[in-house]
């Protein structure tokens, strides 16, 4: 399961050009929306470690 931290989130969008189909930007403030918390895959790895801020998680 993906959790986001959208207190920690810089908006740097690193998240969606890893994986658009996970994740997107509030379109007010720019952080992160979660969009499938089951999703799993590079994608989503690249995205976890691809925050600068580490707003994001994957167990």
């Amino acid at each position: 399961m993906i959790t986001v931290d959208r207190e920690r989130c810089a908006s740097s969008g690193q998240c969606v050009l890893s994986a658009p189909e996970v994740f997107t930007q509030d379109e007010e403030d720019g952080r992160v929306v979660l969009l499938d918390e089951t999703a799993s895959g590079p994608e989503v790895r690249r995205a976890v470690t691809g925050c600068p801020t580490q707003a994001i998680r994957s167990d």
